[in-house]
């Protein structure tokens, strides 16, 4: 099942939403302000990263700015701490099967969330349309 963490005012997260509704993708949507993942949610995201805490933090939020602290000094369990006391500090949406993850919303990449056999699909169509047929 994949996990859509989001946040309300946030437009990204509102254009990951209607693409999973649109190709009729079910997933469940959680609100990372009023319900904040747990320590084993955020250890699972962090697994899947490619670059740890840089890919999760949002060096462009307020709460960032105002912390003003290098978050190379902490510990894993002081960053998760942290993380769970300030979600406004991961970047969103987070999109996740627990195998995949995307950090933010990419028209080409939220792709890779498609069953295999619709992506398939597409690259047949797209495969015909290049070639004239």
């Amino acid at each position: 099942m994949i996990r859509l963490y989001v946040a309300p005012s946030c437009t990204s997260c509102r254009k990951a939403k209607a693409w999973f509704i649109e190709h009729g993708i079910e997933f469940k949507e959680r609100n990372m302000f009023s319900k904040p993942m747990t320590r084993n949610e955020i250890r699972d995201i962090l697994s899947l990263t490619e670059n740890g805490t840089s890919d999760i933090i949002s060096t462009r939020s307020s709460i960032y700015k105002k912390l003003d602290m290098d978050f190379d000094d902490l510990s894993l369990n002081q960053l998760i701490d942290l993380l769970i006391e300030h979600p406004g500090l991961m970047k969103r949406p987070i999109i996740t099967d627990g195998r995949r993850i995307q950090i933010g919303y990419n028209d080409d990449e939220i792709r890779r969330f498609l069953p295999k056999e619709l992506r398939q699909a597409e690259i047949d169509h797209l495969r015909k349309m290049s070639s004239g047929f």
